[in-house]
């Protein structure tokens, strides 16, 4: 079992290895095959894995690779942890990531970089599983820069596209600001507890839990601030308020990345950490009330922003970032195991809406703008079923009598009902239940949105209606007033690689909106039908396991729940009110999606209300201003200073005084003394004649 996890983790780094240093000897197709091919056997070994743990009572158990830092007491060694978290997410992160693959083989088809881009995919699958076998920090911590690194490529993979390349470079920078916290955190943890091995350091947490920290005067419980810290670099990767400004614009890679990244993986990386360090944060009150909130502000944030939107993969990464509050705050009411549960549905319906969104955009040549879809169900029947699965699920749609739903259900509902449960006894988790019901009827109504703009209604996609809906109704949105809004309204680039090079314009104009919409093919439809599985199934099949009857056996120790908390066991105990809350909000979404979308139609009413451009809709498209509000503040802030040390400092100072300095007052000495060099006889003749009166006048002064 350990040679079989080992070969699981490290043959998507051999096949990235191969495709991106021998891709352009080897070919497109033999680098795609040896990529696909790791990522498909990484898949089968992770699902018997997990098949071992959940059915075949597998113990827990690490496999020491290699020693990787040896210094005094820091002691850090390559490794692979297996127990139940890491089985989880080692399905998750594999299935996804190999569908993905097989996806991009018709999404990609036309692209001249093929070796380049599965050689990142890769790369990036390589560092999420790093990061999820890790047994120390340093391991997670290589994991978490390495799958930062792998999504800037991913993300600026069509770097002739100056936006694509902004974007890298935003998810790159705010990731880093999480990272400081994440790095600062581990270093509280290892100044206060010796050990950085996760196994060493959760034996210690609950007999020194009560040691503090003297700073300024005041006194901080030492558990609290270590997991503050950890927390931030949490909320940087996994996109939380104050630093989820990276997510929307991460939609400038291809369609493909935006799955695997906003999934199953990256921003899931968070929520997991939050989990795996359950030991601690059970001993960290504060630092829970803080993650609860945190989750809570993000899911309604993203939703109401998610309301407005019009770029199809725009809405969905919204959803996405509302889904992670969702775990999150999950996690900070001490349901650790539900947030576990949600990370695991939530992969399959959302790489299925991602998938399903770029089946669209290529049926419709590249056009992202759901403002000119409309009218496609029969013409993208596959693609429309699956994503009518997916919306469903997301939704949370279901009967709680018979607890009988799509995956969603389960896992959603669950956490409302945990947030209850701990409401009873904290404002703050009761904060988080008012949130997330409300969050489950903006979700309904968004999704449902999606669903009526792109698959119902009247056809939006003619020449003609192409062109109206440039410059008709809600064409403010388009061409007004969000500064950073230009990737809504930009396509996705040509895979061919002529982004940039060929010109195409804003809107895609002369990609072909004359011509049909098209269902996409098989190579792209089968991760689809796959995933649409999973959105079935996964939560009727694993609920009693996650978080029901087999929770104990399930977990066996993995997540940890101090004696005092039982959320998860009153979640089950809740009034039924409690209960129907999130399925009532959902189908009141649904009843005004149908309402304004199918009943009055879009042209008529979605339009007026959007046209009339009232504060709130203003507020909502624009993201709460929190791009215009940052740029004012930390951009402006970072440039002057960047400026003042680089023009004032560097090129003033020090180099003015320094080498610049030193050049200038030599040149103007040659330039001035190369001006007695006249070239006249003459003036050479008075020059000497001076010399002599001047060594003469000398010698009678010195000797008289």
């Amino acid at each position: 079992m350990q040679t079989l996890v080992t070969i699981l983790v490290l043959a998507p780094l051999l096949a990235a290895i191969i495709a991106g240093l021998f891709g352009r000897r080897i070919g497109n197709v033999a680098s795609q095959a040896v990529t696909t091919g790791a990522l498909i056997l990484s898949c089968a070994l992770g699902w018997y894995t997990f098949s071992q743990w959940t059915w075949g009572h597998m113990e827990a158990f690490t496999v020491n690779l290699l020693p990787f830092i040896h210094v005094g007491n820091f002691v850090s060694n390559w490794s692979v942890r297996i127990d139940a978290l890491s089985s989880v997410m080692l399905i998750v992160v594999t299935t996804v990531s190999a569908l993905v693959h097989i996806y991009s083989w018709g999404y990609m088809a036309e692209d001249d970089s093929k070796p380049r881009f599965f050689a990142y995919l890769s790369l990036f699958t390589f560092a999420m599983l790093a990061l999820v076998t890790a047994a120390d920090f340093m391991q997670l911590f290589f994991g978490w820069e390495g799958v930062g690194l792998a999504s800037y490529l991913l993300i600026g993979f069509w770097f002739k596209k100056s936006t694509a390349s902004a974007a890298a470079i935003k998810a790159f920078v705010v990731n880093r600001v999480g990272d400081f916290g994440f790095a600062l955190g581990i270093m509280t943890v290892f100044w206060a507890y010796g050990t950085i091995n996760f196994h060493d350091l959760f034996q210690m947490i609950a007999a020194s839990a009560p040691r503090t920290w003297q700073f300024a005067g005041h006194t901080f419980p030492l558990v609290d601030i270590a997991c503050f810290l950890l927390f931030i670099g949490a909320m940087g990767k996994s996109a939380q308020f104050f630093l989820h400004t990276w997510l929307p614009d991460a939609m400038e890679g291809p369609t493909p990345v935006s799955a695997l990244i906003h999934a199953a993986t990256m921003v899931t990386a968070g929520v997991y950490m939050l989990c795996l360090l359950s030991p601690m944060f059970e001993y960290a009150p504060v630092a829970k009330n803080i993650v609860t909130v945190i989750g809570a502000i993000t899911a309604l944030f993203a939703a109401t922003v998610g309301l407005t939107q019009n770029d199809i993969k725009r809405v969905i990464a919204y959803s996405t970032c509302s889904q992670l509050g969702y775990m999150f705050f999950a996690a900070g009411v001490g349901a650790y195991q539900a947030a576990m549960f949600h990370l695991f549905t939530h992969a399959f319906f959302k790489a299925l809406l991602f998938l399903g969104a770029g089946s669209v955009i290529h049926g419709m040549h590249h056009e992202q703008d759901m403002r000119k879809y409309g009218a496609l169900a029969k013409l993208l029947p596959v693609t429309f079923i699956a994503m009518t699965i997916g919306t469903i699920a997301i939704t949370g749609l279901g009967f709680p009598p018979l607890h009988l739903g799509f995956a969603g259900f389960y896992s959603k509902d669950t956490i409302i009902e945990a947030a209850y449960a701990a409401g009873t006894h904290n404002g703050v988790a009761m904060f988080a239940w008012v949130i997330g019901v409300l969050v489950a009827g903006l979700t309904s109504f968004y999704s449902w949105r999606l669903a009526f703009f792109t698959f119902n209604g009247t056809a939006r996609w003619g020449h003609d209606d192409h062109h109206a809906a440039d410059h008709g109704h809600d064409a403010h949105a388009a061409h007004g007033h969000d500064d950073h809004a230009h990737a809504e309204t930009h396509d996705e680039p040509l895979p061919d690689d002529a982004h940039g090079a060929h010109g195409h314009d804003d809107h895609g104009h002369g990609h072909g909106h004359d011509h049909k919409p098209h269902e996409s093919p098989w190579v792209m439809l089968f991760p689809l039908i796959a995933l649409s599985i999973g959105a079935v199934f996964a939560g009727f099949v694993f609920t009693d396991f996650f978080v029901g009857h087999h929770q104990q056996e399930f977990w066996r120790g993995a997540i940890y729940n101090a004696p005092t908390n039982h959320v998860l066991h009153e979640a089950h105990e809740v009034p039924e009110l409690v209960k129907w809350s999130p399925l009532v909000a959902s189908i009141l979404g649904l009843a005004i999606a149908v309402w304004v979308y199918l009943i009055k139609g879009n042209e008529r009413l979605g339009a007026a209300l959007a046209a009339r451009n009232g504060p709130l809709y203003v507020f909502f498209y624009n993201k709460w201003f929190f791009d215009e509000l940052y740029q004012a503040t930390f951009v402006r802030a970072a440039k002057f200073l960047g400026d003042l040390f680089w023009k004032g400092g560097d090129q003033k100072l020090i180099d003015g005084l320094g080498p610049d300095g030193v050049s200038a007052v030599s040149y103007e000495v040659g330039r001035r003394t190369g001006k007695l060099q006249s070239g006249y006889l003459y003036h050479y003749a008075f020059v000497m004649l001076l010399g002599v009166a001047g060594l003469l006048t000398f010698a009678l002064y010195a000797f008289r």
